[in-house]
């Protein structure tokens, strides 16, 4: 088992830079080039999968077979946004040509292009430790729009954490790419989290968990000088069921929740 450590303040701080100082080269790469780190990416987590699933079961208790199906999940996650990459998606332009006249028949000539928000701080989840983790979904989804990434690992996992972002890294490191591109913060408190989010560096924020932690952050992300996204899937579907005492102390507080 590996023990977890809180990033101080000035690793986090360093890290959301070297993700900043990254972003500009990655938000400009071609779609081969995001699709060849991203497919490199599966490769190198299939490539490990006798030495990180033992890992993970230990310190997750999942079971291998859960386990190297929810690998396989990853890698193809991996390779799907490689191919979404690929194709171009993350380089969409619509356009709708001027029509002559008054509104509503006229209208001036309208287009949309896709542009990357710029470093994304990544919240590991606590029951995924690689489909929601450190080359997770947010991971794959935000590297194929162009955006560079700083992971909060979660502390369930800290062992596997550490592992699957130094073999990314070496991939980051053997293509070529900046080290800044996928970078990596640890933490059991809020803390680490909070600093990360209120990094000016860090341009959005893809979070898997709580509702509580979630809306935390969410309110991190909103109260900063400069408010940015938050993306994030909280709470369960959990069935829950209030007796009537607590329906009758603290209905109103329980509607505006659900």
């Amino acid at each position: 088992m590996t023990t977890p450590h809180d990033s101080t303040p000035e690793q986090i701080d360093a890290a959301a830079r070297h993700a900043a100082d990254a972003a500009p080269a990655w938000a400009t790469s071609s779609g081969a080039t995001r699709a060849r780190l991203l497919r490199g990416l599966a490769d190198a987590l299939e490539g490990a999968r006798e030495r990180l699933v033992p890992l993970a079961d230990g310190e997750t208790g999942l079971g291998p077979g859960r386990l190297n199906g929810e690998l396989d999940r990853t890698a193809f996650q991996l390779r799907g946004f490689a191919d979404k990459a690929e194709q171009g998606d993350a380089f969409a332009f619509t356009e709708d040509e001027a029509v002559a006249g008054a509104p509503p028949a006229g209208r001036p000539r309208l287009a949309r292009v896709r542009v990357p928000l710029g470093p994304v701080a990544m919240f590991s989840a606590s029951n995924f430790p690689f489909a929601f983790s450190v080359l997770g979904g947010d991971t794959a989804a935000a590297l194929a729009a162009g955006c560079t990434v700083v992971v909060k690992a979660h502390p369930g996992h800290p062992g596997l954490s550490r592992e699957v972002m130094k073999l990314a890294q070496g991939v980051v490191q053997q293509q070529g790419l900046p080290a800044g591109v996928l970078g990596m913060v640890e933490g059991a408190g809020i803390e680490v989290g909070v600093r990360l989010v209120q990094a000016p560096q860090i341009a959005a924020v893809a979070f898997t968990g709580s509702f509580r932690g979630g809306r935390a952050l969410e309110r991190v992300a909103q109260e900063r000088p400069r408010p940015i996204p938050f993306f994030g899937e909280l709470g369960s579907v959990n069935p829950i069921v209030p007796t009537p005492a607590v329906l009758a102390a603290q209905g109103p507080q329980l509607a505006q929740t659900l």
